[in-house]
């Protein structure tokens, strides 16, 4: 027996967990697909980046702050399935919405938040035969520890924001940084390429990593060569960071009775309120664009309230246009005394 949900939000990044949170504030049945093996999005990306600009959140890693959206997004248990990537987005007689995933399974639901970003997004892989053997030990594709990374020679290969940023970083950390790019200039701002080429770091323009070298599964050097000279050099190297952009998966078909509107970026064009031009499908976070659309973390959680208070009024139009402030909402009750009797021991 299918089983029907009042909305169902498509990605477990920021925009989706907290839309999930705020659905369960208001009462919704609610249901999440992520097609991730985890939740958390593109902040699970960057574990060890600081985070600075979320209003009321002091300084913290995206690592801890993923997890603080996961645990708040669970709070008023929605139902979670991950490795679930919704393909196809099709309208009932009953006027349901019938999701279809990669498995052949079948979701459906009252209302549906897109909360996808730019879709799934993966990591550009080295194309180098025998280099997958050193993921997951000190080949990497996202920043792991910065503990491991103390005084080691680490090299990284990539010349966009992300890769010299980590460079950067690991420059007060790292015995010596190693950083190859395939062009003459690197295509980052400008103020963290100069920090870079201001230090002690080494700097490798025009080259690529041809082959890694290593014992089992753990590589100690890089084979390099001059693309535009041939020539072959050899550094030896403790850790190898990779970061040669993303493939980004967005398809995601929607039958042909249902009108989504796109900009000619490939955003879904919509409103401040998260509605698209589909009724009953709305939009929060990266994939969705109107007139003062405010592209941070902070944009993303207001997207997720507006675009929740727009399913519940879509579902019951009766009902109040926002949800009860925190402070006075009879749903955390409960949780408020089981806080002040763990503060009073």
């Amino acid at each position: 027996m299918k089983e029907l949900f009042d909305v169902t939000i498509i990605g477990g990044g920021p925009a989706g967990l907290y839309s999930a949170f705020y659905s369960g504030l208001r009462g919704m049945k609610t249901k999440i697909l992520e097609a991730q093996p985890s939740l958390g999005g593109k902040v699970t990306l960057y574990p060890e980046k600081m985070i600075w600009d979320v209003g009321g959140q002091p300084p913290v890693t995206g690592g801890v702050f993923a997890k603080q959206l996961v645990e708040q997004a669970l709070t008023f248990q929605p139902t979670v399935f991950t490795k679930k990537k919704v393909g196809f987005i099709e309208k009932d007689s009953n006027n349901q919405f019938i999701l279809t995933t990669d498995d052949g399974n079948k979701h459906y639901s009252k209302a549906v938040i897109l909360a996808n970003g730019g879709g799934i997004i993966t990591p550009k892989r080295l194309e180098i035969e025998g280099s997958s053997r050193f993921e997951g030990n000190n080949l990497h594709y996202k920043m792991p520890s910065i503990k491991s990374l103390h005084n080691k020679v680490v090299m990284i290969s990539g010349g966009g924001n992300a890769a010299i940023d980590w460079a950067v970083e690991l420059l007060s950390i790292a015995k010596k940084v190693i950083l190859v790019y395939r062009r003459g200039e690197a295509g980052a701002h400008e103020a963290q390429v100069d920090k870079l080429e201001n230090s002690n770091a080494t700097i490798l323009k025009n080259t690529v990593i041809r082959s890694l070298e290593g014992v089992g599964s753990y590589l100690d050097e890089a084979v390099l060569e001059n693309v535009w000279t041939g020539e072959i050099t050899k550094e030896r190297v403790d850790h190898v960071l990779v970061h040669h952009g993303y493939h980004q998966d967005n398809s995601l078909d929607i039958s042909d009775n249902l009108l989504m509107e796109r900009t000619k970026d490939g955003f879904y064009h919509g409103n401040a309120q998260g509605c698209t031009s589909q009724e009953g499908i709305f939009a929060a976070g990266d994939n969705i664009f109107y007139e003062g659309k405010v592209n941070l973390l902070v944009g993303a959680f207001q997207d997720a309230v507006n675009a929740v208070n727009s399913v519940k009024n879509y579902i019951d139009p009766a009902a109040p246009a926002t949800a009860m402030v925190s402070s006075h909402n009879e749903q955390f009750d409960e949780r408020n005394h089981e806080i002040v009797r763990e503060m009073l021991g």
